[in-house]
């Protein structure tokens, strides 16, 4: 009884944060709106900060890093235009939520490869996947995010959820021609901008979308530890 008593309270708060993000102008498409009513957030968090889970704000999951706020989620989503059947690459999997709406968004027909660079963070993430009915949607895989994931390239959509010095050489060869990946781009102190790239005859079409902030991108073409 106090299961589902709670769960009731999370849909209620999770209804809640997502009008807040569809009145602020954070969000506006249903389908993105739809996909964070949809996706319980507090499977992701710590379960000391459960509570906490619906406020709209990154939270730290250990390790240094964090699960981004959902309102970062739901614009990167919405920029992304994510369609049923598509195969995406995530970069920075953290907590695995983000990659929950994705998958979410891409449907039984389409899959997410999400790459976190830090074992632990990856196991818990597939554990809470699991809870939350998208483990066949979503793949963890451990390693060097810059690198991209090869063996399952080219894909329609590549997002990265980790700040980076620049666009990831690796990242932008194995997107589809025609597809779209977004990146923050900046300083790890100073901020970053989120730059959308569309491959376009082979070559890169960079637009920016607005300041943010991310913990950085780890790898052979990020920043160093």
């Amino acid at each position: 009884m106090r299961e589902s008593s709670d769960e009731a309270a999370f849909a209620a708060m999770r209804r809640r944060l997502v009008d807040g993000l569809s009145d602020r102008g954070h969000v506006t498409k249903p389908a993105v709106l739809e996909a964070l009513k949809a996706v319980r957030r507090h499977l992701f968090v710590p379960e000391r900060n459960r509570a906490d889970a619906y406020i709209d704000r990154p939270q730290d999951i250990g390790e240094g890093q964090t699960i981004s706020a959902p309102h970062m989620v739901g614009i990167m989503a919405e920029k992304l235009d994510l369609r049923p059947g598509q195969k995406v690459l995530e970069i920075g999997g953290g907590s695995g939520y983000h990659a929950a709406v994705v998958a979410h968004l891409v449907g039984p027909t389409g899959h997410v490869y999400s790459m976190e660079r830090i074992a632990s963070l990856a196991e818990r993430a597939r554990k809470s996947l699991e809870e939350a009915g998208y483990s066949g949607r979503v793949t963890m895989v451990v390693g060097d995010g810059t690198l991209g994931l090869t063996k399952h390239a080219p894909y329609d959509r590549i997002f990265v959820a980790a700040a980076s010095p620049g666009i990831p050489p690796p990242l932008f060869e194995q997107l589809q021609e025609g597809g779209k990946m977004l990146v923050p781009v900046g300083d790890v102190q100073l901020g970053q901008e989120l730059v959308m790239v569309e491959k376009i005859g082979g070559e890169p079409v960079t637009t920016e979308h607005g300041g943010c902030v991310f913990v950085p991108l780890i790898g052979e073409h990020g920043f160093r530890r």
